[in-house]
């Protein structure tokens, strides 16, 4: 599992200042409790942003909420990945911090949430919030992309 360590010491986000709060959370090693009745309360932080509270709940896009919140970028304000498929303008570009809306499991309206940050062979670099319990970088296959979204006007 990757942090944002590497990240935020190589790359310039003057064009994606949402990045930046995303990868000092990846640096900072934000990880889900995933104890029984525990929650991280920075985890909650970024749940409020959609109007939820208990960590047990997908958090990804919660995530890319608190990070577009972060840099002054109203985010979807909605707890499920999909809904960012409608948020910004569409874009067919990989651009660093980029918002990347992925497929998951077999239901047309399960998904995944998270923020391009480079490519590694046939995947998607993107580092994101509970994936793996955590706030990290991790691989996708093209395969299950979705969609790349920008903030409008930006």
């Amino acid at each position: 599992m990757w942090t944002g360590g590497f990240l935020r010491m190589t790359l310039d986000f003057s064009n994606c200042p949402w990045l930046e709060f995303a990868a000092a959370e990846a640096q900072a090693g934000v990880r889900e409790d995933t104890r029984p009745g525990q929650s991280n309360p920075r985890v909650d932080e970024y749940l409020r942003t959609v109007g939820l509270s208990d960590d047990d709940t997908p958090w990804c896009s919660a995530f890319v909420n608190w990070s577009m919140t972060q840099a002054g970028i109203p985010g979807t304000g909605r707890p499920n990945a999909r809904s960012w498929l409608q948020w910004g303008e569409a874009i067919a570009d990989c651009r660093l911090g980029a918002v990347a809306v992925f497929s998951r499991g077999s239901t047309s309206w399960q998904g995944h949430v998270s923020f391009y940050v480079g490519a590694d062979g046939g995947d998607l670099l993107c580092l994101g919030g509970n994936q793996s319990n955590a706030v990290c970088v991790r691989p996708y296959p093209w395969s299950k992309l979705l969609g790349l979204r920008w903030p409008a006007g930006h």
